[in-house]
């Protein structure tokens, strides 16, 4: 719920859960199905016609191989070679897990100036709407500020509402990798921005970035601004179901076991990416050393525990954020369980003192993101709890996190 800076009152929680009950008996009923017919998707043209493809007259593996089985195949190209597949299909090459990390820095860049030409010509089609034209230059701008040298894009899909991944720092020599997962309506056009730039993924990720660098200036690391899923739009039904945090829940493991090296991994799950993250912990790999919440609807899950991951579990919530006005149960599907800042549920309960409500956990100074960079290099001593006792650390020291694979 990444976008919402103000309490929604309880009763219109209450009827939207009311309402998602209807729109499932709809849908599992068939009244709500929709046939449309309409061209290939970009990427999935450009993964198809990589399908068909050939280098050096022999045919290209599976897109969708293991990650260790593409590194092995680009790892076997000669850099002209790596160069040619990523300007032939440069959809599939930048979203494809397992490429080395700079050449889907170079495919992505070449895709979103294709992109960018097709949101500049529709900017200008009579056969759009005069917000429809607005929209396209606004995606046009978008599309040409990622392009930049200096930003590094791991994914990028402008199909719809759109989805993309970037890169703070160097992935491949990291001895720290940390994943943001925002949560409802993000897309392309939230991906940053100017106002309230830290409430969308980019703000977020250079905020934890350039914090993480100041509780440890001496560990390499990496920030990885992910919003490579569909996230639900709006307070509405899919916001009250995990229908969209199960496929996210997929990309995002398919996406860290596919990060380079061997170094931890933490995942830093705002909002509704908590859920996403709850539904992601029982099939992430052991790299995964934390998994921290912050402003969580649930998990899906009663207790930590239920989780099965080997994770540090970490949550916290600001006193001034509405989301604690959720009703924290799961019913038939809807809602996301129980509250993870709860003592039943059993998970490292933060300090999140001076964040900026709801949408405010990485806004810089604040406990929060200090909290994020403490776990984020492993330095677990210089987290702050929520209680005074330290509860949050017990177990826990830099030493063992250093060991952590």
């Amino acid at each position: 719920m990444t976008s919402f800076d103000t309490s929604p009152p309880l009763n219109v929680w209450r009827a939207l859960l009311a309402l998602a009950v209807v729109f499932v008996m709809l849908a599992t009923t068939g009244w709500t199905a929709l046939r449309t017919h309409r061209s290939p998707a970009p990427l999935q043209a450009s993964l198809s016609a990589w399908e068909q493809g050939s280098v050096a007259g022999q045919r290209l593996p599976a897109a969708n191989s293991s990650p260790a089985r593409l590194t092995r195949f680009f790892a076997s190209l000669t850099e002209r070679q790596r160069a040619d597949l990523a300007h032939r299909y440069p959809l599939a090459v930048g979203n494809m897990n397992g490429a080395p990390v700079e050449l889907r820095y170079r495919a992505n860049r070449i895709a979103l100036r294709e992109a960018r030409e097709v949101e500049r010509k529709r900017m200008h089609d009579d056969g759009l709407t005069a917000d429809g034209q607005r929209e396209a230059g606004r995606r046009m701008h978008r599309f040409e500020s990622m392009m930049r040298a200096d930003r590094h894009i791991l994914a990028f899909d402008p199909e719809g509402s759109g989805r993309a991944a970037e890169v703070f720092g160097d992935l491949d020599e990291a001895e720290r990798i940390s994943v943001v997962v925002p949560g409802v309506d993000t897309d392309l056009l939230t991906f940053q921005r100017t106002s309230r730039k830290y409430s969308a993924p980019v703000g977020m990720a250079q905020s934890l970035y350039a914090a993480e660098r100041e509780v440890r200036p001496s560990t390499r690391t990496a920030v990885i601004a992910w919003a490579d899923y569909t996230s639900p739009s709006g307070l509405g039904i899919d916001s009250a179901t995990a229908m969209r945090a199960q496929s996210g829940a997929v990309r995002l493991n398919a996406l860290v076991r596919a990060l380079p090296g061997s170094s931890p991994v933490s995942l830093f799950c705002h909002s509704y990416g908590s859920v996403l993250c709850g539904l992601a912990a029982p099939v992430l790999p052991g790299r995964v050393a934390d998994i921290a919440v912050a402003g969580s609807p649930g998990m899906r899950v009663a207790k930590a525990s239920q989780l099965r991951t080997s994770a540090h579990v970490w949550a916290m919530r600001d006193a001034d954020d509405w989301v604690q006005d959720v009703p924290y149960l799961e019913l038939g599907g809807l809602g996301h369980g129980e509250d993870p800042v709860s003592a039943v549920f059993g998970a490292r309960v933060l300090s999140a003192r001076d964040a900026k409500g709801h949408g405010g956990y990485f806004e810089p100074g604040t406990d929060s993101v200090a909290n994020f960079a403490g776990i984020g290099v492993g330095a677990y001593e210089s987290v702050r709890c929520a209680d005074d006792a330290g509860v949050c650390r017990d177990g826990l020291s830099d030493t063992a996190s250093a060991g952590r694979a």
